[in-house]
């Protein structure tokens, strides 16, 4: 599994930072700062990547809330969190909750982008 993370928002990479620190082999990590294999893989472009953290998984792209579920549910220490967070009416809760602040963390990290 890859999840594609903005390593450049201050924000993003301490979250995944916790992440990174379990060690778990079947997690390949990528920044998609200035990441023109990033958006290849994906098959998305800079500012979608920016917008929301995605994963791939096989050959299937899963994108915001839904992203962190896959990659909750493959770290033993977090994985109370996806259990809690897939109920459906905490999911649907978290799913927009995650839209607004990640809209905001876009506009705070748009700068990045190449155009």
């Amino acid at each position: 599994m890859k999840v594609y993370f903005n390593n450049s928002c201050k924000i993003c990479r301490a979250e995944i930072n916790l992440y990174k620190k379990e060690n778990i082999k079947e997690i390949d990590w990528v920044d998609i700062t200035n990441n023109l294999t990033a958006e290849k893989e994906t098959l998305k472009n800079d500012k979608d990547l920016l917008r929301r953290l995605h994963v791939k998984e096989g050959k299937k792209i899963i994108e915001g809330a839904e992203a962190f579920l896959f990659v909750w549910k493959k770290i033993p220490k977090y994985k109370f969190l996806y259990k809690f967070f897939k109920l459906p009416i905490i999911f649907t809760l978290f799913k927009y909750g995650y839209e607004i602040i990640a809209f905001f963390l876009y506009l705070k990290n748009k700068h990045q982008l190449k155009s």
